[in-house]
């Protein structure tokens, strides 16, 4: 995984609650065993008609917005616990997803596969979306190591939780088998003083 300390990006806003899974990544795109491509198939239903020409409407269609940050509405990656949500969102660019309430599951494997969860109260949630309203090239500062969430143009700023198990797999781009590796020469020197 890439390693992730800060981020300082525009962002593209969906204020839509309760996006499910089957809405992030349609249950029909799921037969690929590789996480690769996920990302042309982000939010399909929401992006095309049925005969596959973009749906104007739809802000990932919208040329105006764009960022490594995606701002969504509450109670993001319910329903299924497919990893493939997260899988496609961080093929589609984004690092970041904000929200003021994640599902579980979902938030879990986001944090498993290198995209950043970042969970904020409804009214700094509010601040973000009118931010970008008001100005659709306005960035964000997104720190993780200090645990902060910063909107550039106003300064006001947030912070956030992480597990610091998922913040130190995060900062040295680490999933958990990386992470037992990087401990590899410990638990050695540990094995051989306990079998003397």
């Amino acid at each position: 995984m890439e390693k992730f300390t800060k981020i300082t990006s525009s962002a593209v806003p969906l204020p839509i609650e309760d996006i499910d899974t089957d809405q992030i990544i349609p249950a029909r795109f799921l037969k690929a065993t590789t996480r690769e491509g996920f990302g042309d198939n982000l939010f399909i239903d929401w992006r095309q008609q049925s005969d596959g020409t973009p749906k104007q409407d739809f802000v990932l269609n919208n040329p105006v917005y764009s960022g490594k940050i995606l701002v969504a509405g509450k109670n993001f990656g319910c329903g299924s616990s497919r990893e493939h949500a997260a899988w496609a969102i961080y093929d589609y660019g984004f690092r970041v997803v904000v929200s003021s309430f994640f599902a579980d599951i979902f938030k879990g494997n986001a944090l498993n596969n290198g995209l950043l969860p970042v969970q904020v109260s409804e009214d700094f949630l509010d601040k973000i979306f009118k931010a970008i309203e008001k100005d659709p090239d306005t960035t964000f500062e997104v720190d993780l190591v200090n645990q902060q969430f910063t909107i550039s143009a106003t300064g006001d700023q947030t912070s956030f939780e992480i597990s610091a198990y998922k913040k130190d797999c995060l900062i040295n781009g680490f999933d958990d088998i990386d992470y037992l590796l990087s401990l590899r020469e410990e638990v050695e020197a540990y094995e051989l003083k306990r079998a003397n």
